[in-house]
């Protein structure tokens, strides 16, 4: 039987999508590995999700990735970035939610580019009118060449972190801030009506802040009701004396501090309650 172009056409189809079948149970080793950063920040978290490529002798930047042009900061997909709290990026603002994270690369600084389609396939659809923010940083110049293209957060701190990306011999810094003084406030605020009050995380916040330093030592002397042979209360409630002028009495405390944690054992407890007592005499 003799038959028709149709016919082999249709049988090749039907054969390719049989073969697809079974080629989904195997398994294959990316070329370009996935990577799925997520750092708690602020009161939130910023998750980051790239794929990595290698350098392989190539010359990347100025050579397969063009300057001037849109990269999407990886491989494959375009790299994702979500944050779950408003942001400052190089001091402007970034509201919460999901990006695609574009940038364009250049000799002397970077465009980095906050885009609104979080999901989509490298910078081929990219549309420039999706943008919610475009900020410009400098390049930095590495002396060693990163193989692995590698984003990481660095100087993470409460309200501050920085966005790291290196790649063969260039690299560029963005600063992402964020504010949560307001809203810490107003949860210690509404915390302290209910039953289960947060003593010790409100005094601590109150004396790292700059707040009431009255408030903290009525807080966490209420704190150490709650275990009086706790050393860590001892500590910051001498630490807390201390910061108000009133060495005397944090020295005494401090010293409550040391026997404590000697008796329970605590070495870390002893010597951070032993610094403090040499600070509260001087």
């Amino acid at each position: 039987m003799k038959l028709s172009i149709k016919s082999i056409v249709l049988f090749v189809a039907i054969l390719g999508v049989a073969d697809f079948g079974n080629a989904q149970e195997a398994r294959f080793p990316q070329a370009s590995s996935g990577q799925t950063l997520v750092q708690d920040f602020g009161l939130g978290k910023i998750t980051l999700t790239y794929s990595r490529p290698n350098v392989k002798s190539r010359k990347i930047f100025g050579g397969i990735e063009p300057m001037g042009v849109v990269w999407r900061n990886g491989a494959n997909a375009a790299t994702r970035i979500k944050f779950t709290d408003d942001v400052k990026i190089e001091g402007k603002d970034l509201p919460a939610g999901e990006y695609s994270l574009f940038s364009i690369p250049g000799k002397n600084e970077w465009t980095i580019i906050f885009n609104k389609t979080a999901d989509q396939w490298g910078a081929y659809d990219y549309k420039e009118s999706d943008d919610v923010l475009r900020v410009k940083v400098k390049t930095i110049a590495l002396k060693d060449k990163v193989e692995t293209l590698t984003m990481q957060f660095s100087s993470v701190n409460e309200t501050s972190a920085i966005l790291n990306m290196m790649w063969e011999n260039s690299a560029y810094a963005v600063n992402i801030t964020t504010s949560i003084d307001e809203k810490v406030m107003a949860n210690i605020s509404e915390a302290m009506k209910g039953d289960k009050k947060p003593y010790f995380a409100a005094a601590q916040y109150y004396f790292q802040h700059g707040k009431d330093l009255k408030q903290a030592l009525e807080w966490m002397t209420e704190a150490e009701k709650s275990d009086p042979k706790a050393p860590w209360f001892k500590l910051w409630k001498g630490r807390i004396q201390l910061k108000m002028g009133d060495k005397a009495a944090a020295a005494a405390t401090a010293q409550q501090g040391i026997e404590v944690a000697k008796a329970a054992k605590v070495d870390e407890y002893v010597r951070l309650n032993s610094e403090l007592l040499a600070e509260a005499k001087k």
